[in-house]
């Protein structure tokens, strides 16, 4: 006897990436979190917290959030509604606007969450397979003629990007929303902010996870037309964001200069992890996240990633059809980079046919 809807017995739910436990003594590359600790100006909000902002209810809609993110991007405050994560608001946007018979859309190999949410609702899913390229498929995507279609942009976990003149393509061709998913975009050459000026369908999805080293503390934002997030506010939790993320988010929203040195950095080092890997005769697809997709000599990635494992060393590996050759690794520090180089060395140099 179940007591669940059968779409919800039925459903396979998202796994995250492998969380150690406390104090051990792993290299963590494999959920894309910042190597680097977040702005000193938001831990100094942490710390000075008052203990009457945990008593009383935060604002409902985060209204620290939406003033420093306006001031931070340019836009009015009324443009932007917080998040708890931007998984938060990946939730409120499958559960506004589909359901059984309202398809949401979504190029892939990409983010499985979205796969996730769209069955909670019972929401009919079209994946439309990358180009070989990881190319955006415009036409194939707005002939699926989504009620919602995802973009991640950058893809995970492929690393690559998508124009913003193609992203408008896709948007003047949807009759529904479609859903720029930036997470890592602050390590991108551009971004897709211009189209909210041309199109209304179009929603801009952001997070503090990646570029401030926030993913403890869970808080993102959306950005779109004011009418858009009416609907979306409907179906939000009645305080999805708490008076700590709030206040501390915002500091670190505030702090760009500190953020702006942090992300160089990662981009700098993922230059230098992309050239480690290809010298072991890896292939590295070019990255525009914190992160890099990588195949190994032979193609055999789960064994690669199961001896990392052995060594303390995580890397990300999905079971899902098109990426069973490959690998996700996270750019970390230099000291994590030449731990994972020196394992890889040993793991490929023992695989038979291949060389390091």
């Amino acid at each position: 006897m179940s007591f669940f809807r059968p779409a919800l017995d039925s459903l396979r739910a998202y796994v995250p990436g492998r969380q150690p436990d406390p104090g051990a003594r792993v290299i963590k590359l494999n959920t894309n979190e910042n190597p680097y600790p977040p702005s000193p100006k938001a831990v100094a909000v942490l710390h000075g917290l008052d203990a009457d902002e945990l008593r009383r209810y935060p604002r409902p809609f985060g209204d620290e959030v939406r003033d420093a993110v306006g001031r931070v991007v340019g836009v009015d405050p009324t443009w932007v509604l917080a998040g708890n994560g931007s998984d938060d608001l990946l939730t409120m946007l499958v559960r506004a606007t589909t359901g059984p018979g309202r398809a949401v859309v979504y190029p892939t190999p990409t983010y499985v969450l979205y796969r996730t949410l769209a069955g909670i609702e019972e929401a009919p899913v079209v994946e439309v397979p990358f180009n070989p390229d990881f190319s955006l498929p415009v036409d194939r995507l707005v002939a699926a003629d989504g009620a919602l279609t995802f973009v991640a942009n950058p893809n995970s976990p492929s690393g690559t990007a998508t124009s913003r003149e193609r992203l408008g393509e896709l948007a003047d061709g949807l009759r529904g929303l479609l859903v720029v998913d930036e997470a890592y975009v602050a390590f991108a050459e551009e971004d897709a902010l211009g189209l909210l000026d041309t199109y209304r369908n179009v929603v801009i999805l952001r997070t503090l996870s990646k570029s401030h080293g926030l993913a403890g503390l869970r808080l993102g934002y959306a950005i779109a037309h004011p009418s858009v997030l009416e609907g979306l506010s409907k179906v939000k939790d009645s305080y999805n964001v708490g008076a700590v993320p709030a206040r501390v988010g915002s500091a670190a929203l505030l702090d760009t200069q500190y953020t702006a040195r942090t992300v160089e950095r990662i981009r700098r080092d993922r230059a230098l992890l992309t050239t480690a890997l290809e010298s072991l005769g890896c292939r590295v697809w070019p990255s525009q996240a914190n992160f890099l997709l990588v195949r190994p000599p032979g193609g055999d990635a789960a064994r690669v990633q199961d001896e990392l494992e052995q060594r303390q060393i995580l890397v990300r590996y999905f079971d899902e059809p098109a990426l069973t050759e490959v690998l996700r690794i996270t750019v970390g520090t230099s000291a994590d980079h030449r731990a994972l180089i020196d394992a890889l060395r040993a793991i490929l140099g023992s695989t038979p046919g291949t060389s390091p």
